[in-house]
């Protein structure tokens, strides 16, 4: 049966300890001033600590969190440059159909097979990103145009292409290769 300590020198069950000794009776004030100061400073630390720690966490999540999306980006960079080299390795190809497409042939079966065959690979092309210059622009730009001939003339105004002479593309945005044209010139 459990007993109370009444402060009157009595051990109760409850203040001896498993092996049957009796356990120490100390002071409630005396045992609480000494230690409440080292736990408030101890607080005060630890508190410090989950602070800084907490902080360190932060940065690392921010640090690898960008570090995701570099990789992320390089990753796609990389995919679409490798389709890039890719495109620009089949203009020569496209270029080769669109001159056959204007030589003249005997047979039309042939001819409409060799049509056929352009769509396909410049669709396919399309699909992936390429677009080629608007023939509209009629103003030399060497951001896009790649001037090969420049012509001296009072018949049309300064910085006109006057011919193009092989297309320019596009791919995703950026400049694959330039228009060759000829430009007019007034002296």
């Amino acid at each position: 049966m459990d007993t109370v300590n009444l402060s009157n020198g009595v051990t109760t069950e409850d203040e001896r300890g498993r092996d049957g000794r009796q356990a120490e009776v100390v002071e409630p004030e005396a045992a609480a001033r000494p230690d409440l100061s080292d736990a408030s400073s101890d607080r005060e630390k630890l508190l410090h600590d989950k602070a800084e720690l907490q902080d360190l966490l932060q940065r690392r999540q921010a640090e690898f969190e960008n570090f995701r999306r570099r990789t992320e980006r390089e990753r796609s960079d990389i995919f679409e440059f490798a389709a890039m080299d890719a495109v620009k390795a089949l203009l020569p190809v496209l270029d080769d159909f669109e001159r056959a497409l204007k030589a003249k042939s005997a047979d039309d079966e042939y001819s409409r097979g060799m049509e056929l065959i352009y769509n396909r690979l410049y669709e396919s092309l399309r699909k992936l990103g390429l677009e080629p210059f608007s023939s509209d622009v009629t103003t030399f730009n060497p951001h896009i145009h790649h001037a090969v001939e420049m012509v001296d003339t009072k018949d049309h105004p300064d910085q006109t292409i006057l011919d193009e002479y092989q297309k320019g593309f596009n791919f995703k945005g950026r400049l694959v290769r330039p228009a060759m044209v000829k430009v007019a010139v007034n002296p």
